[in-house]
């Protein structure tokens, strides 16, 4: 974090104290997390995914993709859903795709499961409305970044972000982790807000994201997501939107999602 940021956050730890407002600050964990964010990126890429629909039917290949993610990241199972943490689920297709729904739509399609995360826009509101730069969009390759060390808590992401793809930590998220199974990954506090980055920690050093890698490995899984550059041609992914009638999630917004849906 350069000199700038680090002296507009500081002006606002002390200004939400001196109003009481009970903001985070972030300590170990969060210095943790900003040195995840200095992993080097990809220049001149644009990641996206491609996600077939039909083939995440099975109850295994969504459960793969959510328990992957939630090992490779520390992601607490909290009961209560009002507190839950979600980076990658399910939602069903009318609620995925509400310009969608018809009323010819097929009823077995309109409850069927689909897997949802971030779609990493091309032009994502949450990046506009935070105060503190705590999201942002990597210039190199287009992921949409939380660096929860400069996060105060204030929730406009959640509200700016048409999809739902963030989760604020109501409560301290790490005494619902199994600390048998904890990755290096830096586990979050309470306050702040989290959310799906593509596995940037991954990428950098040459491996696909965790739900891409799991579905592979499960029975009827393979190609079931497919990751890769959007901007190469010869990449899986523009191959496959080339080959396949696919769709977004609410394009109308003009957010411009790079996670797209075989249907």
């Amino acid at each position: 974090m350069d000199e700038n940021r680090r002296s507009f956050l500081k002006r606002i730890g002390l200004a939400a104290a001196a109003a009481g407002c009970g903001f985070p600050l972030l300590g170990a964990a969060g210095k943790a997390v900003e040195g995840y964010l200095e992993v080097p990126s990809t220049p001149g890429k644009q990641w996206g995914m491609v996600i077939d629909v039909e083939k995440c039917l099975r109850e295994e290949v969504r459960r793969a993709c959510t328990e992957a993610c939630r090992r490779a990241h520390n992601v607490p199972q909290i009961p209560d859903p009002e507190h839950e943490i979600k980076w990658i689920w399910s939602e069903s297709y009318q609620k995925a795709f509400p310009e969608e729904d018809h009323r010819y739509l097929a009823q077995s399609l309109r409850d069927k499961p689909v897997l949802v995360l971030c779609n990493h826009c091309t032009h994502p509101a949450c990046v506009k409305v935070c105060p503190t730069e705590a999201t942002f969009k990597r210039a190199s390759d287009g992921i949409v970044m939380m660096d929860m060390h400069r996060c105060i808590g204030c929730r406009y992401c959640m509200a700016a972000c048409p999809y739902g793809a963030r989760s604020f930590n109501w409560q301290d998220p790490r005494p619902y982790l199994d600390g048998a199974h904890l990755s290096s990954y830096p586990t979050r506090t309470k306050g702040v807000v989290e959310k799906c980055t593509f596995c940037a920690e991954r990428l950098a050093v040459g491996l696909e994201p965790a739900c891409v890698e799991a579905a592979r490995k499960v029975p009827g899984g393979q190609d079931a997501l497919v990751f890769g550059d959007l901007t190469d041609a010869n990449s899986p992914v523009s191959r496959l939107l080339r080959q396949k009638v696919a769709i977004c999630r609410r394009p109308a917004l003009g957010t411009g999602p790079n996670v797209f849906y075989i249907v």
